[in-house]
């Protein structure tokens, strides 16, 4: 039999089935009175304080570690600017909290509704790039930038084994729904939300995220410094030297990173530009990595970001953070490695000027600048800006009694100021004298 005559029998044969088919489709097309309705579930979609509320339960909740003693406010204190509460250099956690971590644990304040997601705006010229300044990467949350959401970044420490140490998220799954507002959480996403792993997982890193963005504690604005912006408080005579100086790009110039203007929607400043930028922050042998000797934490080169290790001039660059609370930690920069908010104000001053006193020495008796970067990376640590751009004999951008001043504005900047009911001068002039003094 040829194809075409194959082809002839078939549709023949086949005709009077199609018949029957179409009738039978026209027929279920008509409506049926006592047809039963199709049982459809439908996941809920949970308002914005819903779940703000189970995100609060969740971020202070200790039964979601693998010890079952850690939250998320174990390190992330409240009163702390959602900063650690104690002076250690890195946190403790895992399954029995003697594992350390190996970053100091950012604060969660003032940022997060307002960090851009990561990126490097270059110029699409050559030329532009050779000839000009680059822009410097900037976005994204962590000290590396690595997670462009809350809700992605949230999974990242109840997972990590040296923090709140869960194996899976089945694990982390498993423990939600035996807390006591798992009814709660069921009411909002469903009442088989927990049988699906991934879709509870990823409803409750929803919750965490929505509760960080919302809550009013994690953007006060009642610092000192607010209350002066606004009128209702004066900065005392340290304070007022303090705020020039931060100010003035050529003394501390912290301004040009930690900017200090009104926003543009004319709310108080966050002091971040959420840049990144190269230090050569000393290594820190309080953490017990360091101990190997080509082990370095990159920021942006990695080992805990993998997507960039392979650009050498992002390795040493991590985020700014912000200044407000910065009064109230106990240990500053990504490795911890100062505790002391005076030493890190001395160390951007010295840190070229008097090397011996901020780095280890060598076996010749040189001091090993910028020791916590592989020698490929130190060239890329910040030499340009002020007051990085002094070399040894210069003389430095502040000197003791300035640092302090610094210092003492910093202060101003934590939460929970009592502004007295009758202030005596408005902050009007001395901001518009700061302005013109960083504009010139």
């Amino acid at each position: 039999m040829t194809p075409i005559a194959y082809m002839k029998r078939t549709l023949a044969g086949a005709l009077p089935i199609f018949a029957m088919m179409m009738l039978a489709l026209l027929t279920g097309c008509q409506p049926k009175q006592d047809a039963a309705k199709p049982d459809v579930s439908v996941a809920p979609a949970p308002d914005a304080a819903t779940l703000a509320r189970l995100g609060r339960a969740m971020f202070f909740d200790v039964t979601l570690s693998a010890s079952g003693r850690q939250s998320c406010a174990s390190c992330h204190d409240p009163d702390h600017g959602y900063g650690p509460p104690n002076r250690l250099a890195v946190q403790l956690g895992g399954p029995h909290l003697d594992r350390q971590g190996r970053r100091a644990t950012p604060g969660l304040a003032y940022t997060l509704n307002a960090t851009p997601i990561w990126t490097h705006a270059q110029a699409a010229s050559l030329t532009e790039r050779l000839t000009e300044t680059d822009n410097p990467p900037k976005g994204g949350l962590m000290w590396d930038g690595r997670f462009n959401s809350l809700h992605e970044q949230a999974g990242a420490p109840l997972l990590d084994p040296d923090e709140m140490a869960n194996e899976s998220r089945a694990a982390v799954v498993a423990k939600l729904a035996a807390t006591a507002y798992a009814g709660d959480f069921r009411a909002a996403f469903g009442p088989d939300v927990f049988a699906d792993v991934d879709r509870a997982f990823t409803a409750a890193m929803r919750a965490l995220e929505r509760f960080e963005l919302d809550d009013p504690s994690f953007h006060r604005f009642d610092s000192k410094f607010d209350a002066y912006l606004d009128g209702k408080a004066t900065l005392n005579a340290a304070e007022l030297r303090g705020l020039k100086l931060f100010a003035d790009p050529e003394k501390g110039n912290c301004a040009a990173c930690h900017l200090m203007d009104r926003r543009a929607d004319g709310s108080h400043p966050l002091f971040t530009d959420f840049q990144f930028a190269a230090f050569g922050v000393p290594r820190n042998p309080e953490i017990a990595a360091n101990a190997d000797p080509a082990y370095f934490d990159q920021g942006l080169c990695g080992p805990k970001r993998t997507d960039k290790a392979d650009r050498v001039a992002y390795c040493g660059m991590f985020k700014t953070p912000t200044l407000r609370n910065t009064a109230r930690r106990g240990a500053w920069f990504h490795n911890g490695r100062f505790h002391s908010l005076e030493d890190v104000v001395r160390f951007y001053v010295e840190r070229d000027l008097k090397p011996a006193r901020w780095y280890p020495s060598n076996d010749k008796g040189q001091p090993v600048l910028y020791d916590d970067l592989p020698p490929e990376a130190r060239r890329y640590v910040d030499h340009v800006d002020p007051p990085f751009d002094r070399q040894a004999g210069a003389r430095p951008a502040l000197n003791d009694a300035e640092i302090r001043d610094v210092v003492a504005f910093l202060k101003t900047l934590d939460d929970g100021y009592a502004a007295p009911p009758n202030p005596t001068r408005s902050a009007l002039s001395t901001i518009g004298a700061v302005t013109s003094m960083r504009s010139r």
